[in-house]
C-alpha cells in the first residue's frame, strides 16, 4: 500500500475510534440529562463509527508495526446541546474535508479497498450529521429526539431511524445485516 494512503487510513482509524468513545460518553450524559433517545442515537452512531474504524483497520492488515497517528477530534463533556453541536461539527468536517481529500489521494494511488472504505464512511457520516442536527433541534426545544429506534448497517455504518424496510443504500447489505438500537427494549 502506498504510504500516503496508509497514513490517511491510520488517521481515519484514529478519528473514528475517538468518535466512537466520545459518543459513548456523550450518550451517557444525554441519558442523565433526561434525553434517552438522544443517548440511544449517540450509542448507535458510536457503533457506526466502530464499523468505520474496523473497515479502515482491515484495509491496513498488511501494515504491521507501531505508528504515531494524528487524528482530529473534539474534546469536552458539557451539556447535550453542546455535545450534539460537537458531533455535528465533527461529522461535517469528515464529510466536507477529510474523506473527500482521503478519497482523492486513494484514487490517485489506485488503492481500491481504501477508496471503498473511505466512501462507505463518507456517505454514512452524512446521515450522522443529519440525525445529530435533528436531535439538537429537539434538545434545544427542551424535548427528546422523537426517534427511539436507530438502525446501523454492520458493513458500512449507514444509519437510519424508524422502520427498516430496504437494503442499505450505500453498500447494498441486506436488512438482516443491520444492528438495531432501541430505547423501548
Amino acid at each position: 500500500m502506498n504510504p500516503m494512503t496508509a497514513d490517511n487510513l491510520k488517521s481515519a482509524f484514529g478519528g473514528e475510534s475517538m468518535a466512537h468513545m466520545r459518543y459513548i460518553y456523550w450518550g451517557k450524559a444525554a441519558v442523565k440529562e433526561g434525553y434517552p433517545n438522544v443517548g440511544n442515537l449517540f450509542d448507535a452512531v458510536a457503533y457506526a463509527e466502530q464499523v468505520h474504524a474496523g473497515n479502515h483497520f482491515r484495509e491496513l492488515r498488511k501494515e504491521v508495526g507501531d505508528a504515531s497517528v494524528t487524528a482530529g477530534a473534539g474534546f469536552g463533556l458539557t451539556n447535550t446541546s453542546e455535545n450534539l453541536q460537537g458531533a455535528i461539527d465533527g461529522e461535517n468536517h469528515e464529510v466536507e474535508q477529510m474523506y473527500p481529500a482521503f478519497i482523492s489521494v486513494a484514487n490517485m494511488q489506485e488503492e481500491k479497498g481504501s477508496i471503498r472504505s473511505f466512501e462507505f464512511a463518507l456517505e454514512a457520516e452524512k446521515t450522522h450529521a443529519e440525525l445529530f442536527g435533528k436531535a439538537k433541534e429537539a434538545v434545544d426545544a427542551n424535548k427528546d429526539f422523537d426517534q427511539s429506534t436507530v438502525h446501523v448497517c454492520d458493513v458500512c455504518g449507514y444509519t437510519l431511524t424508524g422502520a427498516l424496510e430496504d437494503d442499505c443504500p450505500i453498500c447494498k447489505a441486506r436488512t438482516d445485516m443491520f444492528t438495531t438500537f432501541d430505547t423501548k427494549n
